[in-house]
């Protein structure tokens, strides 16, 4: 698993792993704009609360990787640009981590100790739930200092993965019963093909914490499956299905009008960020965009998000909102 891992992020540096035909929907949008602002840049606040956790910035770190050498370099470099940005952090999967008897692959998880203060979101999939997997996936979030568990709903990339786990029967039921019993916070997400009406309907009742929609418009990974599986993408029909973020955020919205939303999937810039924040996101994630930077340094991926962070800022200076109270009563951005 830990060489599959690797060949996932040598896919994600190297391969044409973006969607080429779908978009994030974003680019409909337009952001309001009043030249005559009465806010001072420097003041502006996008300081938000998410799954009970301060945020000086309403971003995530995006779930990329664990159970690797180089995973743990990137978990612990980004780790620490969001200690020092004050933003939450979301880990790759541990599924690895669950049978891991030397501590090997644990290790590529543990950041806690250089991102005391960051809300961090450990990650296990869906199809892998069991009724017994409960305490085992209790005592690895309470060793790594975990604040919350995002469950990753993955259908289409596990039918394009070799040998992926493609029973989702009976998974509902095994989500709820993990919601109910495990002593976290559980957010539900997807991985980059989007939660539209009819499954955010499915999760209604369900006694999440959060939804991650993940739409397409970024990197989609049933074409990272195929590049790793084949080294060539042989159903591109396949690799382009998905809901569009700004699409799947609408909906969801719409679906679940109480739930707390992370907007993810392609969100490239401020801008994009600004948007989704305006249509109902809670907080955004990106993933990607800090891949290469977390392998070069902790600066590297601290510059990459002060910039993104800074372009949201700019971005409610020239709506002329102080903050993301404001930002959100302006209701949502017009479409083009």
């Amino acid at each position: 698993m830990a060489t599959r891992k690797l060949r996932h992020i040598d896919a994600c540096l190297r391969g044409p792993v973006s969607y080429e035909t779908v978009t994030t929907g974003f680019e409909r949008y337009r952001l309001p704009y009043n030249a005559l602002t009465q806010t001072s840049l420097t003041a502006v606040d996008v300081s938000t609360m998410f799954l009970g956790s301060p945020l000086r910035a309403p971003v995530l770190i995006g779930a990329m990787t664990g159970g690797a050498e180089l995973s743990r370099t990137i978990n612990r470099n980004l780790a620490e640009a969001a200690q020092k940005l004050g933003i939450g952090m979301m880990l790759g999967s541990q599924r690895i981590m669950l049978d891991d008897d030397d501590g090997a692959a644990a290790a590529s998880f543990e950041v806690r100790e250089l991102a005391p203060d960051v809300l961090l979101i450990g990650n296990i999939g869906l199809a892998q739930l069991t009724d017994a997997l409960v305490p085992k996936l209790a005592a690895a979030l309470d060793r790594i200092g975990a604040d919350a568990l995002a469950v990753h709903t993955n259908p289409l990339q596990e039918a394009m993965q070799d040998n992926g786990d493609t029973d989702f029967s009976g998974s509902l039921a095994r989500l709820r019963q993990l919601a109910e019993n495990l002593p976290y916070p559980v957010l539900v997400k997807e991985v980059g093909h989007g939660i539209g009406a009819a499954a955010a309907e499915r999760l209604r009742d369900m006694p999440i914490a959060a939804v991650d929609v993940a739409g397409a418009g970024g990197t989609s990974w049933a074409r990272v499956e195929q590049l790793v599986r084949y080294g060539e993408v042989r159903d591109p029909a396949i690799a382009e299905w998905g809901i569009p973020t700004a699409h799947a955020l609408a909906e969801v919205r719409a679906t679940l009008p109480g739930m707390p939303l992370v907007a993810s999937g392609g969100i490239r810039t401020g801008l994009d960020a600004a948007k989704a924040l305006m249509m109902g996101a809670d907080v955004v994630a990106l993933a990607r965009p800090l891949l290469a930077p977390a392998i070069e340094s902790p600066a590297a991926a601290l510059d990459t998000l002060h910039a993104f962070i800074e372009e949201l800022r700019i971005c409610l200076h020239g709506c002329g909102v102080a903050d993301l109270a404001a930002l959100r009563a302006l209701g949502p951005p017009t479409v083009s």
